[in-house]
Order: C-alpha cells, then sequence, then structure tokens
C-alpha cells in the first residue's frame, strides 16, 4: 500500500482515541471526500423529496422517492463490490462521484427546461442511486486497507459522523437554496462538488496489489461472495438484524417530509430541522461509541438502540410541533448510528480482506433493500391508514422483531483470526491445465469410535472450503473400511484451485490441525488432485 506520506506508527499499547485515524493522512484525505460524496447524496435526497411533494404529494410518491434512491444498491450493490474487489480500487472510487455528477447535471437540465415529472424525477433519483450502489462498497473495502485493525472501530465511526455530518450540512444548504433559488441549484452544486471530489480521489497514490494469478473473472467472483456470506454464521446474524432494523427504522424519514409539512408552521425549514436533529444526535453518539462498547454488551447495545429507535418514532408521529419533534429526532440519531455502527463494526470484523468490498456491499444491499421495501411498505400503510399510525406500527414491530431475532438466533460473536497465512504449500503441475474443474482428495485415517467428532467437525471444513471459493464439498466414508474417510473439493478451474491458497487465514491453519489431530496414520494425509476432464 502507498499512500500520501509515510503512515504514522501506532504507539505500542496505545488505547486508541475517537479521533486516532485522522492521523493518518489518507484516511484523512478519504474521509473528508467521504463527508462530500455524503452532503450531495443528502442534498439530493432532500431536494427530490421536497420537489416530489409539489410534483405528487401522495404519501406513497413520496416515499418512492427513498424507494428509488435506495433500490440500486439493492439490485447493483453485489456486482459493484466483485469490481471494487478485483479492479484498481481507487480509480472505481473516482468513477462513481463521476457517474454522480453526471446525474445531478441531468436532474438540473430537466428542471431548468420544465421537463421534470414525478415519474422522470423517480427515475433520475434512481440513476443518482446507481452511484451510491458503486461507491458504497469500494470504500467500505478501503477503510480496513489504511487504518489498523485496533482502530477499525474508531474509524467506522468517524465515518459515521462524516455520514450524519452530512446529515446536517446537506439539508441546510438544499433547504437554503430551494427557499432562496430552486431546487435546480441544489442538483447544479452538487455536480460540482462530485467533480470536486473525484479530483482529490486523484490526489492518492495508492498501487494496486497485482495477483500473479490475473484478475477474477467477474461472474467467478459474484459467486464466491455470495458463497461466503452463505457459509458465515457470523456475517448471516449480522444481516438478519440490520434488514430488520432498517426496514422498520426507515419510516422514520420516509415519511419525515409530509410529518414536517403537518406540523404547525412546517415547511422545507421544519424538514431541514428535524434532519439536523436526527444528525446531531447521531454524531454525538459517533464519537461516543469506544467508551459506550466498554460498558455496555455488544447485545444489549443493540437492543437498547433498537428500543429508543422506536421510542423516537412514536414520538415523531404523534408530536404536536417541532418543538417536541426535534428532541425526538436527536434521540432517533443517537440510535440508528448506535445500531449501525456496531453492526458495522460486526461485519467488517467477520471478513477477511480479499473478499471484503463483496462481503460489505451484500451487507448494504440488506441496509438498502429493507430501506426501500421499507418506504414503501410504510408509505402504503400510511396510504391506506395515515402517517401516525403507519410510523406507529413500524416503531413497534420494529423492536418485537428485534428482540425476536436476539431471543431466537443467538449472535455469533466469537473472535476469528482472518490474518493471512502463506503456511499451506501451494502445490504446482508440470502442465497445468487450462481448462477443466479440479477435484482435490484429502485421504484420512480416523478411530471409527471418534467417527462422529470428525463428521462434525469436517462441516467447519466445509464451510471453510466453500468460503474459499470452492465450487463443491462431499465427505466420502469407505464402506469397507470404517476409519476412512475422503475429503472432495472441487474447484472451478486450476487457476481458482490456487487461488484459495491466497486466502487462506490462521483460522483456517488452525482448523487443519485440529483435523490433523484426528489422524491415526504414521504418514500425513494422502492428497490427490486430478483434473475432470469433458466427456
Amino acid at each position: 500500500m502507498t499512500v500520501l506520506d509515510a503512515p504514522q506508527q501506532d504507539k505500542p499499547h496505545e488505547p486508541p482515541s475517537a479521533f486516532a485515524p485522522l492521523g493518518r493522512p489518507v484516511f484523512r484525505m478519504l474521509w473528508a471526500t467521504w463527508l462530500t460524496a455524503n452532503t450531495c447524496m443528502w442534498m439530493s435526497d432532500v431536494a427530490a423529496a421536497w420537489l416530489m411533494t409539489s410534483l405528487a404529494p401522495s404519501p406513497l410518491w413520496v416515499a418512492l422517492v427513498q424507494s428509488a434512491s435506495t433500490l440500486p444498491v439493492f439490485l447493483l450493490g453485489l456486482p459493484s463490490g466483485a469490481l471494487a474487489d478485483i479492479l484498481d480500487r481507487r480509480r472505481y472510487f473516482m468513477l462513481t462521484q463521476l457517474w454522480v455528477a453526471l446525474t445531478a447535471t441531468a436532474l438540473c437540465v430537466t428542471i431548468v427546461m420544465g421537463w421534470i415529472n414525478a415519474p422522470l424525477l423517480l427515475a433520475l433519483t434512481f440513476a443518482n442511486g446507481i452511484g451510491l450502489a458503486m461507491r458504497w462498497p469500494v470504500f467500505a473495502a478501503i477503510v480496513p486497507e489504511i487504518v489498523p485493525r485496533i482502530q477499525l472501530p474508531a474509524a467506522l465511526a468517524l465515518n459515521g459522523v462524516a455520514m450524519n455530518a452530512s446529515r446536517i450540512i446537506g439539508p441546510l444548504v438544499a433547504g437554503a437554496l430551494i427557499a432562496g433559488a430552486g431546487s435546480e441549484y441544489v442538483f447544479g452544486l452538487n455536480a460540482v462538488l462530485s467533480v470536486a471530489a473525484a479530483f482529490v480521489i486523484m490526489r492518492w497514490k495508492r498501487e494496486p496489489t497485482v495477483s500473479p494469478l490475473g484478475r477474477e473473472r467477474l461472474s467467478s467472483a459474484i459467486r464466491v461472495g455470495l458463497q461466503f456470506v452463505k457459509e458465515s454464521r457470523r456475517l448471516q446474524g449480522v444481516l438478519v438484524r440490520i434488514s430488520l432494523f432498517f426496514l422498520h427504522s426507515t419510516a422514520l424519514l420516509a415519511l419525515l417530509p409530509l410529518v414536517a409539512r403537518g406540523l404547525k408552521g412546517g415547511d422545507a425549514g421544519t424538514f431541514t430541522l428535524l434532519l439536523a436533529a436526527m444528525g446531531m444526535g447521531a454524531i454525538i453518539a459517533a464519537l461516543s461509541m469506544q467508551q459506550v462498547r466498554r460498558v455496555i454488551p455488544h447485545a444489549r447495545l443493540l437492543l437498547l438502540g433498537a428500543a429508543l429507535q422506536s421510542l423516537g418514532t412514536l414520538v415523531v408521529a404523534w408530536a404536536p410541533n417541532v418543538i417536541i419533534a426535534a428532541p425526538a429526532m436527536f434521540v432517533a440519531g443517537m440510535a440508528w448510528i448506535t445500531v449501525a455502527n456496531t453492526l458495522t463494526v460486526s461485519a467488517q470484523m467477520a471478513l477477511p480482506d480479499w473478499v471484503r468490498a463483496r462481503g460489505m456491499s451484500i451487507y448494504q444491499m440488506a441496509i438498502m433493500g429493507a430501506t426501500a421495501v421499507g418506504a414503501a411498505l410504510w408509505g402504503q400503510i400510511a396510504t391506506i391508514s395515515n402517517i401516525h399510525w403507519s410510523m406507529g406500527i413500524a416503531a413497534f414491530t420494529g423492536l418485537a422483531a428485534m428482540v425476536a431475532a436476539h431471543r431466537f438466533m443467538p449472535a455469533h460473536n466469537m473472535e476469528e483470526d482472518l490474518t493471512p497465512s502463506r503456511v499451506f504449500k501451494v502445490p504446482t503441475a508440470e502442465a497445468p491445465p487450462r481448462s477443466g474443474r479440479i477435484q482435490v482428495n484429502i485421504e484420512y485415517r480416523i478411530d471409527p469410535a471418534r467417527a462422529d467428532e470428525f463428521r462434525a467437525l469436517m462441516q467447519e471444513s466445509r464451510r471453510s472450503r466453500m468460503r474459499q471459493g470452492a465450487l463443491a464439498w462431499e465427505l466420502l466414508h469407505d464402506l469397507h473400511d470404517p476409519g476412512r474417510f475422503i475429503e472432495q473439493i472441487t474447484d472451478e478451474s486450476w487457476t481458482e484451485h490456487l487461488r484459495r491458497f491466497d486466502r487462506v487465514t490462521a483460522d483456517d491453519v488452525a482448523l487443519r490441525d485440529r483435523k490433523l489431530a484426528f489422524h491415526i496414520a504414521d504418514t500425513p494425509p494422502v492428497v490427490m488432485r486430478s483434473v475432470i476432464e469433458a466427456s
């Protein structure tokens, strides 16, 4: 990794402060870029939502602005994450900013020319969301690359600060421009800032690591990313919780423009003030997360955050004026960042670097998919009943869902050592096959009395092999020799077989040692590699 200047070394045993990552020049530069990018996102979302209240003021149409903004992340997040893992992350990040600038320019032009209508606004909002879909996975993968593991929670909290500072700055700027000039100026400024962010990213002199095996094919990279998540119980628990939380908590933001308009004296300034209150609460909570984690256990922190989020939603739903609604938004902001940051740290800790962008893109897909569905759901319920009842139902069911997840799906918080390891010897072949799948057979000699224990352990081996990218895995048991087991792994190709050795972690090495402890023969397990030739 190459940075703008020499990285600062951490002092031994120094407890990380909330601002420690900002001492690193590259993180500081990219953090400022992230703040700018998210400010543009909020400016665009606020302007689009407020414009929709004039074009089509029904709750469903207004809520669909949120869906159009977030749905691209659900649809395109995984391909974007795969590209971020196999392409130069600096150039890819820069491209995302140029895309946002292009769509912001299109929005500005259509408004100025008088062509804008509700369907076109949704379409261009969707196009702008494509930029978010491309941007988030690559930034999520970059952060652990430029800060040490001990500073990662603080770095992610600072990212939360940037997102929520943008939640204040973006709406304030957007509100001022809408009131003083018009929505088209919001999108014009958005375009200018996005281009400026792209030029800042150009200054990062990162040298990408080039694998001697070449780049993964996109289809294979997507398959492996999905497999990793499918076989990671720890990550699955995080995905269930973040989906449930955002499915219900999105009711507050999706219906907030209508809540603001319905308050006494409600206007664009009221909407901006409520968003700013929520952002301020989130910033204060993010800066306190390091201390809070030392006092409150992980599971209890999630439930507490969900409870406060529900409480804030209920108060805002029935608040008679902004004096009551603003403090409730402040509390909701604190709760939102508490849950989101806690689960984001858990997701990052469950991912090795080689699949990080793909894993985090799936995490973001869970957030945005839940947000898009939730916005449409609560908008429809508000249309059928009213805004207050829709938000009230969301608050009660959201807390109930998080309690149920805690009760019936215990979090997998076991620490895995995902440090890359080169302990396994990379195989060689005199004439490496250019095509055909590779089948690996590993023969173990086991005490038959311990066969059940061995089978249970081999299920961990199956998950490990599949996470690394294997196509298939089977355990064969000799019918005539009860002590003979064969672990059979199938890889897509010889190159993909070699890639699995680049993905071995210290945890995989420890698992190998546990398997060998069952092997009772005097010689190591016999390994045979074969190419499956087409018939």
